[in-house]
């Protein structure tokens, strides 16, 4: 009888409740229509769609490409323009002040414009936190050191030269981590890494065949050595795949953010750039002035290699392994394109062969390890799990920059909730 007597209003709760669920996967139906929500009796689809995500992921590699290829190609120019030189050092001191400035932003804007905040915030995590801080000094003397290389390489060997050989960093980066983190490299892995030396080693024997002839019809070859552009790129390879590794295992569990983890790295990055600069070109910087050289196509080499690694920071939370890899090796090709018509490169059968396994190998390294051991139901859990487990700090660096609940926190692009 009491069933009979329910009133419209009570029908109408109970059909909602049958068709959208309960608690608060009908609340999340209702106020958030782009979640996606499993194990009710219905499953709404999600309002980002996949070609929104293909969308982000084309546009992440579009930057990678950009970025990996436009930074040398710009101090490879800027290098071998006639007249006045800037000094290398200097322009790697700038861009660590452009780099800790910009972080400072970021985080000024994630305290809500709050300046006392943030100055307090500074203030604990690079004095008081001190020990933290010191840390990062060992990675910043190897990055300053290797921003350094870089100038010095790119200037004595050829743009798609250079980008090929740079590669050696995958090299180092992998034997590293397996000195000091223990970590297991796949059998494709172990082949990729012996097809990337291989494929350098191409192209070394390339260069070296024609590298009297160059140097002897070139204009400039009086002030390009060779040998010496060999030495700071493997150099630098080898102080990236450390200071990397470094990096990840003397951080490990720190709770600090990306952007704060710039700004102590640029504090450190900024004193070893003005003793380095000071130690090579004290003189002629005094004589002539810190921004000697300087002109619009020097600016932009600074402002890409100030913001271009914060760019990519950002944007490669959209990447995968496979994508990042396919940047790296399409940049190759863009680099070598490019520096024939720019730089009058000239690519024969044995540089294409020698780029062509560097550009495998990079691909194969990229690839995820098969997982032959796991089963279908412990793959869909573990992916459950992921995908229903709280962000990660990468995740919540972005909070700031993404549209608000009204509630206050930020949305993720997708979310899945289950009953």
């Amino acid at each position: 009888m009491a069933a009979e007597n329910r009133s419209p209003v009570a029908e109408e709760k109970t059909s909602r409740s049958q068709t959208e669920g309960t608690g608060v996967t009908g609340v999340l139906r209702d106020r958030c229509p782009q979640v996606q929500v499993v194990g009710g009796p219905q499953v709404q689809v999600g309002q980002v769609s996949s070609v929104a995500h293909r969308r982000l992921k084309y546009a992440s590699l579009a930057v990678l490409v950009v970025q990996n290829a436009s930074l040398i190609l710009s101090i490879r120019y800027v290098r071998t323009l006639p007249g006045d030189r800037f000094f290398t050092t200097s322009a790697v001191v700038m861009a660590e002040i452009l780099k800790v400035l910009t972080c400072v932003v970021i985080i000024l804007l994630q305290k809500r414009l709050n300046v006392k905040d943030t100055v307090y915030f500074l203030v604990d995590s690079i004095v008081f936190q001190y020990k933290d801080t010191l840390k990062l000094a060992v990675p910043s003397l190897i990055y300053t050191l290797q921003n350094n290389l870089q100038y010095v390489a790119i200037s004595n060997l050829p743009a798609a030269t250079f980008q090929v050989t740079y590669q050696l960093k995958i090299l180092t980066t992998a034997l590293f981590s397996v000195m000091m983190l223990r970590k297991t490299l796949s059998r494709v892995q172990w082949i990729s890494l012996l097809l990337l030396f291989a494929g350098v080693a191409v192209v070394q024997v390339e260069q070296e065949g024609k590298k009297k002839e160059e140097v002897s019809s070139s204009v400039e070859g009086s002030t390009q050595n060779y040998t010496v552009g060999l030495l700071a790129v493997v150099v630098s390879c080898l102080s990236s795949g450390f200071a990397g590794v470094y990096f990840e295992k003397i951080l490990k569990g720190s709770s600090a953010s990306v952007w704060m983890r710039n700004v102590q790295l640029g504090v450190f990055g900024m004193a070893l750039g003005m003793l380095g600069l000071w130690w090579s070109d004290g003189a002629a910087v005094t004589e002539h002035g810190f921004l000697f050289g300087y002109t619009g196509a020097v600016w932009c080499v600074i402002f890409n290699q100030a913001f271009g690694g914060l760019l990519v920071a950002v944007v490669v939370k959209y990447a995968d392994n496979i994508l990042k890899g396919f940047a790296t090796s399409f940049s190759i090709v863009v680099s070598t394109v490019v520096s024939v018509y720019l730089f009058g490169f000239h690519v024969d059968l044995l540089f294409t062969a020698g780029a062509g396994l560097v550009i495998g190998a990079v691909y194969m390294y990229s690839l995820p390890k098969a997982a032959a051991s796991s089963s279908p139901s412990a793959t869909s859990s573990s992916s459950s799990a992921s995908l229903a487990s709280p962000r990660t700090d990468e995740g919540a660096e972005m909070e700031a920059f993404l549209p608000k609940a009204q509630g206050g926190g930020a949305y993720p692009p997708a979310v899945l909730v289950t009953d």
